[in-house]
C-alpha cells in the first residue's frame, strides 16, 4: 500500500531522529528526542524544524536553540563541531593548546567540557577558563596563552533559549592582525566542511577532562583594562550597573575598582547569573525596557553614569543624565566620545569602524589628521583594519579601546574608558552630554538611526534587496542620490548617499531581519546645537518613511 506525502514525510523524519537517537552522546536529548516521537503526529511541525538542517557552522560559530536534534544546540553538535575544528587544526599543522571558556547560559559549562574532552581526544591541550566568564576574557586569553585557537560556549545577547559556541584563533593562524580575533572566511567554510566530515560521533576519540586555569588569567585581563586609564585622572564618579543576568557584574566591579575608581552599585535583581533572564524580555541593552531597572536606579541615586552591559560583556551602553530624566546614549554617541577621548590623549594609531556607523569619526580622523578605516560590518573585520589599531567601534554598541589586550569588542574595558572621561568631565563641571554638544558645534550634527524588519520568509529580504538594486530611488529628502554602490561581493549590502544623508541597506548576519542603517549630517549654525539636533531628527523620521517605501516592506516586523 503506497503512503500519501504526509506519511512518506513523518516517515523520513521518523527515521531520521532515531538514526540520531542511536548516535546521540547525551542520554537527556535522546530521552527528549524520543518523547517528541512518542507524541507524533501532534509533534510533526517540531520534528521538522528541529530536522530542518544541521546548524550551520560560519564566522560566528554556532548559534540556536538549546534542544535536541541537528537544528539545536546540544552535545551531539557541540562535539562534532569540536571534532571538525580539532581536524581543521590537525590538518593545518598548528601546535599549542586551545582554551576554553562558557557563559552561564543553559548548557554552557557542558558545552565546555565536551569540547575540551574532543580537544585532549586528539592529544592537544584543552585549558578551561575557572569559571563562567565575560568572552573578553576568553579573547584575552588567548593570546596571554599563546594559545593554537580559543572556544567560547556562549550565545550573546541571544534569547534564553539559545547557545552558541564562538572560535578565536591565535597568532600561528589568525597573524598579527588576527591573534585573539574571531574567525573570518574562509576559515569558516573549511571548519565546516571538516565538520561534516565528521563520522559517527561514537567513534570519536575522547580524553581527559581540560586543565583548569587559575584566577591568574583573569588578574592578567583586569591589569589590561586598568592599564587604558591614566591613574592620575579623576575618578569621583557615582556609578550604577547592570550585567543583565549575565556574567559581566564580578568582573565589571573588579576592573573599576582596580583601576581606582569606587564600586559601581548594581541592579539587585540583575546581578546573580541566571540562564533565565527573568527581568528582561531580551538580555539586550539596546532593546526597549531591557535597561528600564538600570535607569530607575540612577534616577534614585542621582547617579552620574549608568552602565549596561550584555550578557556575556562584550557589549557596553551607556546612560547619560538628560534634563530632568536619563537617555541612553547611541552606540555611534559613545564611539565618538571614546575615540575624541583617546585621540586627546595622545593615542597613535589607526581609528577604525564600519560601513554602518557614522560618518562622524572619518571627520574627527581628517581634521585631526590621524589614520582612519572603514571595513565591513563586524569586529572580526574591525580589528584586522591595521596591525596598528588603536581602537575601534561600531554602531551595535561593540569598542575596541585596548587593542594590545583584546583583540575583539570588550564591554568591560569600554565601560572603564567611559568612567573616566565622564569622571574628567565632571572635574571640570561638564558631562558626556555637553562633550556631545561641543564635537556637534564643531563637526555638525550627525544623527544615526536604524530600520529594522523582521521576516517570516527569508525570501522577502533577498526580494527586498532585487528590489533595491533594481529600482534604487533617484531622490532621499528631496535631494537627488548622488552616489548607488551595490557592496557585492564582498558583502550583501548597497550604500546610497546624498549631500545630506547616506543609507545602508543589509539583511542581518544573526537574525532574521532586513536592516537600513540611517544617517543625516546636520550643520550647526551660530552654536545652536539644540536646533540642528532637532532639524536632524525631523529628517531622520521622513528618511525612515521614505527607505521603508523603497525597500517595499512593512516596517517594525
Amino acid at each position: 500500500m503506497n503512503q500519501s506525502p504526509p506519511d512518506r514525510r513523518l516517515a523520513r523524519l521518523s527515521a531520521a531522529a532515531q538514526s540520531w537517537i542511536a548516535d546521540d552522546p547525551d542520554p537527556a536529548t535522546a530521552k527528549e528526542l524520543r518523547r517528541v516521537l512518542d507524541e507524533l503526529p501532534d509533534s510533526a511541525d517540531d520534528l521538522a524544524d528541529r530536522f530542518a538542517g544541521r546548524l550551520a557552522f560560519g564566522t560566528a560559530g554556532l548559534r540556536g536553540p538549546v534542544r535536541a536534534g541537528p537544528n539545536g544546540m546540544n552535545r551531539a553538535v557541540v562535539r562534532a563541531a569540536a571534532a571538525g575544528l580539532c581536524a581543521w587544526l590537525d590538518k593545518s599543522g598548528a601546535k599549542g593548546p586551545v582554551v576554553i571558556g562558557y557563559d552561564a547560559r543553559y548548557g554552557s559549562v557542558d558545552f565546555a567540557e565536551e569540547t575540551a574532552r574532543v580537544v585532549t581526544g586528539t592529544g592537544r591541550r584543552a585549558l578551561m577558563m575557572p569559571e563562567p566568564l565575560p568572552t573578553p576574557v576568553l579573547a584575552y586569553a588567548v593570546r596571554a596563552l599563546q594559545a593554537v585557537a580559543g572556544v567560547m560556549v556562549t550565545a550573546s545577547h541571544n534569547p534564553p533559549r539559545d547557545n552558541g559556541y564562538k572560535v578565536y584563533l591565535g597568532a600561528e593562524l589568525g597573524g598579527v592582525e588576527g591573534n585573539g580575533a574571531q574567525i573570518v572566511s574562509p576559515v569558516d567554510t573549511e571548519i565546516e566542511a571538516a565538520i561534516e566530515a565528521v563520522g559517527r560521533l561514537a567513534e570519536v576519540p575522547l580524553g581527559d577532562a581540560a586543565e583548569l586555569l587559575d584566577r591568574s588569567v583573569v588578574d592578567g585581563y583586569l591589569a589590561g583594562v586598568a592599564a587604558v586609564t591614566d591613574r592620575d585622572d579623576p575618578r569621583d564618579l557615582d556609578i550604577v550597573a547592570t550585567p543583565m543576568h549575565g556574567v559581566g557584574g564580578t568582573t565589571l566591579i573588579e576592573a573599576l575598582e582596580l583601576a581606582g575608581f569606587s564600586t559601581p552599585t548594581l541592579v539587585a535583581e540583575q546581578t546573580r547569573p541566571d540562564p533565565a533572564f527573568p527581568t528582561v524580555a531580551f538580555p539586550n541593552p539596546e532593546e526597549p525596557g531591557a535597561t528600564d531597572r538600570l535607569l530607575n536606579l540612577a534616577r534614585k541615586r542621582k547617579a552620574d553614569i549608568a552602565i549596561a552591559l550584555d550578557p556575556d560583556a562584550d557589549r557596553c551602553a551607556v546612560a547619560i543624565p538628560h534634563g530632568e530624566d536619563w537617555r541612553l546614549l547611541r552606540g555611534d554617541e559613545l564611539g565618538i566620545l571614546l575615540a575624541d577621548h583617546l585621540m586627546r590623549r595622545g593615542r597613535e594609531g589607526t581609528y577604525a569602524t564600519t560601513i554602518v556607523s557614522s560618518s562622524m569619526l572619518r571627520a574627527l580622523c581628517l581634521a585631526r589628521d590621524v589614520p582612519y578605516e572603514e571595513t565591513l560590518t563586524g569586529f572580526k573585520w574591525i580589528v584586522r583594519a591595521s596591525r596598528d589599531l588603536a581602537f575601534g567601534y561600531e554602531e551595535a554598541i561593540g569598542y575596541c579601546v585596548a587593542p594590545g589586550n583584546v583583540r575583539d569588542k570588550d564591554g568591560i574595558s569600554a565601560a572603564v574608558l567611559a568612567c573616566e572621561l565622564a569622571a574628567g568631565l565632571k572635574a571640570q563641571l561638564s558631562n558626556l552630554g555637553e562633550r556631545l554638544d561641543e564635537l556637534a558645534d564643531e563637526f555638525g550634527v550627525h544623527a544615526t538611526d536604524q530600520l529594522s524588519v523582521r521576516v517570516e520568509d527569508l525570501r522577502e529580504i533577498a526580494d527586498a534587496m532585487a528590489r533595491l538594486r533594481a529600482r534604487p530611488p533617484a531622490t532621499l529628502l528631496d535631494e537627488p542620490v548622488a552616489s548607488v554602490e551595490d557592496l557585492l561581493p564582498e558583502t550583501d549590502a548597497m550604500r546610497l548617499r546624498t549631500p545630506q544623508a547616506r543609507v545602508v541597506v543589509r539583511p542581518s548576519g544573526t537574525e532574521p531581519k532586513l536592516k537600513a542603517y540611517l544617517e543625516v549630517v546636520e550643520p550647526v549654525v551660530g552654536g545652536e546645537v539644540g536646533e540642528a539636533r532637532e532639524r536632524a531628527t525631523a529628517c531622520l523620521q521622513a528618511l525612515r518613511t521614505e527607505v521603508a517605501h523603497a525597500l517595499g516592506l512593512l516596517e517594525g516586523r
